[in-house]
Formats: structure tokens, C-alpha cells, sequence
């Protein structure tokens, strides 16, 4: 099953050009999808309710109606962050409103604070940034790595680059982000805004795979580790204290064993129940010292077979 956890949208995008880029995705191969909403600095209050409106499979024109396959849709938040020392209490105000929440550092210490400290699941870079060039370390990045924290790349920044300047700045910021994660913890996504912005997956792996990544650590960016923080984002929200959750209860065996036709009442639980050492046939115990006794007398006659023989 292949994820992308970034289609872009703002309040101003149209329903329809947002189902025709879902639409592609699905066509690309795309079974789960989720729908971005960039939060615009500096964010003042969280939203009480999800923004992104419901969205139908069907599509109708003036003479058609035409119905459209979709995958499977979440909603997604990502989070500015300039400030290091800002608070992040709104996080999890956003956690009570979308499925997926992402940060999105702006600066070198922002990163570094995502890195170590914040818990989120999911670091988005805007690498086609020239002014915000980071310079990526292998102790923090790996520090991430081992809390479980992904690094999100969208290469649709570099099929909407403006000039050679931000497909340069693309590029460095990619190459310096596999080296020093060595291509661990990456999640390939579109932040496409319209489905010119999608590629295939083989188109992704190969295109990324000229920066240094790696072709199985591709496939799992587009695979294994989206799906990972998908599951962990809904055992946080669903399951107890984000720990345990509730699959499958377990049946009543009583029930199982009174449907066999088994009286529940009977003493000792029926007939083809295994007794218990030293318990006779009919439910009557024999104290250790006539079992003693029994056993010597066994082993008594079965030498007298044996001499008689």
C-alpha cells in the first residue's frame, strides 16, 4: 500500500481541481492520501473544527455525472515553527482536530528543537527555500531517528521551483539531509497542488535516488514509514493513555463449552475431563500414602509375572 501525506490545500483551493488531484493520486497507485492544511504564522488559536470540507466521489457537469475513484482520505495540520522557545501547547489542540499532525521549522534552531524535544511525529522542510539553507548535523538528526520522529521530503518543491536558485537549494538541502540520516527515517510525499505536481512511485524512488537515496530506503518512505506514523497517530488518539489498543475482544470459553452440549452444572465439568493425580474415576480422592501403597503392589505382582515366567 503506497501513502502520500501531503496534498496541499488552502481555504481558497476549488472542490474540484482537490478531487481531480485525488482523482490522480488513486490513478498513480496512491491508496491513502492526506489533505494538508499549512497554518499561517504565527498561529493564534486552533481551530475547533477540521476546515477541510467533505468531499464526494461524484462530479456533475452540465450533461454527466461522472463518478470519481478516491483513496482513502485523512486531514492533516502542519505547524510553523520560527521560534525554538515558542510554546507548543497548541499541538495538541491540533491532534484533537486532524488525523495527522506536522511541524514545519523555518529555522536552524526550530529544527534542531523538533529534533530533540518536540513530540511529534513528522518534520515537513520546505527545502526550495535559498534564504533558509540548513545545514544538516548526523547527531540530532539520528536522535530523531531513534524517537521515532520522521523527516518528510515533498518533491514537488523541486517541480514548482521558481528559478535555479531554489532548485539548487533543493537539491543541498537533500543531498545534506540523506547523508546525515543515511537515508534512515524519510518520508516521500507530493505537496502537490494540483495533479501536475504527482509523479508515480518508480519516478520518485529514481528521481531521489540521484541525491543518495538509497532504492529500499525509498520504497519504505513510501510504504512502511507513512503507514507507521499513520497507525501511531491513531493508537494516540483512539487507544488508552496512546499505548494500548483495543483490536478484538476475546469469546466467553464458558459459552463455548455449554454449546457443546457439556451440563455447566455437573460436577467436574463432564465426562471427558482429565482427572487430576490421585482423583479416582468417580470424583473420590486417595490419600499420598495408599498411592504409595498402590504403586508397591503394582510393581510386586509385575515382578512375580516375571519370576513365574
Amino acid at each position: 500500500m503506497l501513502y502520500d501525506l501531503n496534498i496541499a490545500w488552502s481555504p481558497s483551493t476549488p472542490p474540484d481541481k482537490l478531487l481531480q488531484t485525488l482523482a490522480a493520486a488513486r490513478s498513480l497507485g496512491y491508496a491513502s492520501v492526506a489533505i494538508n492544511h499549512q497554518l499561517d504564522q504565527p498561529v493564534h488559536t486552533a481551530p475547533s473544527s477540521c476546515p477541510i470540507p467533505p468531499l464526494a466521489p461524484t462530479t456533475t457537469t452540465t450533461t454527466t455525472t461522472t463518478s470519481l475513484a478516491l483513496p482513502n482520505i485523512l486531514h492533516r495540520a502542519t505547524f510553523p515553527l520560527a521560534d525554538p522557545s515558542a510554546p507548543s501547547y497548541r499541538l495538541p489542540a491540533l491532534a484533537a482536530v486532524y488525523d495527522l499532525v506536522a511541524v514545519r521549522p523555518t529555522t536552524p534552531e526550530a529544527f534542531q528543537n523538533a529534533c530533540l524535544t518536540l513530540d511529534v511525529a513528522l518534520i515537513s522542510l520546505d527545502l526550495a527555500q535559498p534564504a533558509t539553507r540548513f545545514h544538516f548535523r548526523p547527531k540530532p538528526c539520528m536522535a530523531a531517528v531513534a524517537r521515532g520522529v520522521r523527516f518528510e521530503v515533498c518533491y514537488a518543491q523541486l517541480l514548482n521551483a521558481a528559478d535555479a536558485r531554489a532548485r539548487a537549494a533543493f537539491i543541498g538541502n537533500v543531498t545534506g539531509l540523506f547523508r546525515a540520516t543515511r537515508g534512515r527515517g524519510i518520508v516521500l510525499s507530493s505537496e502537490a497542488r494540483s495533479a501536475l505536481g504527482l509523479r508515480g512511485p518508480a519516478d520518485v524512488v529514481n528521481l531521489l535516488g540521484v541525491w543518495g537515496l538509497p532504492h529500499e530506503r525509498g520504497l519504505e518512505g513510501l510504504r512502511a514509514l507513512p503507514r507507521g506514523v499513520v497507525v501511531n497517530e491513531g493508537i494516540k488518539r483512539t487507544g488508552f493513555r496512546g499505548i494500548v489498543d483495543i483490536v478484538q475482544t476475546a469469546e466467553d470459553p464458558g459459552k463455548g463449552v455449554a454449546q457443546q452440549g457439556v451440563p455447566e452444572d455437573t460436577p467436574g465439568g463432564g465426562k471427558n475431563q482429565k482427572r487430576k493425580p490421585g482423583q479416582l474415576g468417580d470424583g473420590a480422592q486417595i490419600s499420598k500414602r495408599q498411592a504409595k501403597k498402590m504403586r508397591l503392589a503394582n510393581r510386586a505382582a509385575a515382578a512375580g509375572a516375571d519370576k513365574s515366567g
